[in-house]
């Protein structure tokens, strides 16, 4: 079983992360106060810790898990590069909607970013919200490929 390791959120485009303990998650709003949690395929974004390590590794560089943008960070689990997979995060229940493709906005973070990120679904998944609840660091984390 894995582990939510990281939460973060952001208020508006471009925004530094915040990085918090905990965070509501709901179907209206996705991660609460973060400014792409309105209802939609990308309302939540997830990436594994173990991906984020083999881009940076990649890149030769220790970087913030932050730096990818994505709202949470989960560990010890193979998260399912599929469309139509399901996440439970605690009480929260997520759906797999499609890969989080890397943009130009990675490499204005660090040069060769997006390119370590695109194997493989290293940049993560995009979510909507099926079932919402307070998500904490350290919640068990299970997947479910989708049919």
């Amino acid at each position: 079983m894995g582990r939510l390791v990281g939460i973060a959120r952001r208020d508006k485009k471009r925004a530094a992360m915040q990085i918090l303990d905990h965070a509501e998650i709901s179907i209206a709003g996705g991660v609460a106060n973060d400014f792409r949690g309105k209802s939609g395929e990308r309302q939540v974004t997830v990436i594994s810790a173990r991906a984020w390590s083999q881009a940076c590794e990649e890149l030769g560089r220790d970087l913030p898990w932050t730096v990818r943008r994505a709202n949470l960070l989960v560990d010890n689990i193979d998260l399912p590069a599929a469309a139509g997979g399901l996440l439970t995060i605690g009480s929260v229940r997520l759906k797999i909607n499609l890969e989080t493709r890397p943009c130009s906005r990675m490499d204005e973070q660090c040069e060769g970013l997006k390119a370590a990120l695109e194997p493989d679904w290293r940049g993560g998944l995009c979510c909507s919200v099926l079932q919402g609840g307070t998500v904490s660091i350290g919640d068990p984390v299970r997947s479910q490929n989708g049919s």
